[in-house]
């Protein structure tokens, strides 16, 4: 089995930004075509701790190079005011013949470019062939980072970027490093009215309180795409208010999701307009989309596996990581009940 740890990720993702893309895209419609077995994730939660949380997703990815493995990842808010990350990961690939494990690696990554490029290519969908220049990112961590590297590919006529954070300072700090990776656009922390005028918004935070209704800030252009990527921070109002695009809905209305209370609130989930992989494959026009989008993705465990897989194949050609010995079951060897003797 070849073990990837943190280091040996970060170098076999650097330069893979377009492969990332193409992945997450594949996997979307190969599971929209049904091309996958994505059982629901299941939580794990310590007691009297209700926000933290760590999650088992087990998928399997079918079509031309199938993937079959599992995503195990934390969330421990409490993290980031100990100076620490608030997630951490591991994905572990099976070899779909033997189903003996083949690679495990550090997943924080993989987890944060999948969720990056899910949102960009999402934005980039749903905009419907409009230029996007003004960009809002509420939360300013490690996957709003991600988010913007991704966005700055998929629109390419960024102009200004808009930040906002529950700690104004973390915003301004936020802003000085985005504008040294990206001369070309101007960065600026706001409050939350400003960054939710912008023409696309990324919301990407550790508050889980449905704080946000979008109903208080009418000035909103016309056609905006939200991309509700912490899945907890929209009222159910402003859910049932919007045109609701989604990975899976059976996956995404379910774990008090901000959408899960909406069908809570109205009995039925006809508020769910359309899921991204039928967008991608044409069934949905987002053009059709007049009002307010909002894309809330789970967060399916196939996209995960699908760049793992990527990363992994990066990982070899470049003879990074470490082959270990003693992760398989051993020799096969079947001991009669008779005689104790090995047959």
């Amino acid at each position: 089995m070849r073990i990837l740890g943190r280091d040996d990720v970060r170098a076999a993702l650097a330069g893979l930004d377009s492969t990332v893309l193409d992945s997450v895209r594949n996997a979307y419609v190969l599971h929209s075509q049904g091309q996958s077995d994505l059982p629901f994730s299941t939580f794990l939660r310590p007691l009297g701790r209700p926000d933290s949380r760590i999650i088992a997703l087990p998928a399997y990815l079918g079509g031309p190079a199938p993937v079959m493995g599992l995503k195990w990842i934390s969330s421990f808010p409490e993290n980031v005011n100990r100076g620490m990350q608030r997630a951490s990961s591991l994905c572990i690939l099976n070899d779909l013949e033997s189903g003996y494990p083949v690679a495990l690696m550090e997943g924080s990554q993989i987890s944060a470019v999948r969720t990056a490029a899910s949102a960009a290519l999402a934005s980039g969908l749903l905009s419907a062939g409009r230029p996007v220049r003004t960009v809002g990112l509420i939360g300013c961590g490690t996957i709003n980072h991600r988010v913007m590297s991704y966005l700055a590919q998929v629109h390419p006529d960024i102009e200004t970027v808009l930040l906002q954070d529950a700690f104004p300072e973390r915003a301004k700090v936020f802003a000085a490093e985005l504008a040294a990776e990206y001369p070309g656009i101007a960065f600026r922390a706001v409050d939350v009215a400003a960054a939710l005028g912008a023409e696309t918004v990324s919301i990407a935070t550790t508050d889980s309180s449905y704080w946000l209704d979008l109903a208080d800030y009418p000035d909103r252009p016309h056609g905006q795409v939200i991309l509700h990527l912490s899945l907890r921070d929209l009222s159910a109002s402003s859910v049932l208010a919007a045109h609701n695009v989604v990975d899976d809905a059976q996956h995404a209305v379910r774990e008090q999701t901000s959408l899960h209370r909406a069908e809570q609130q109205v009995g039925h989930r006809e508020f769910v307009h359309a899921e991204i992989g039928a967008v991608l494959d044409g069934r949905t026009d987002p053009a059709t989309l007049a009002r307010t989008v909002v894309f809330s993705p789970f967060g399916l465990g196939v996209l995960d596996l699908a760049v793992a897989e990527a990363v992994l194949e990066a990982a070899v050609a470049a003879g990074l990581g470490t082959e270990v010995e003693g992760f398989d079951p051993g020799s096969h060897k079947v001991t009669s009940t008779l005689t104790g003797s090995a047959a």
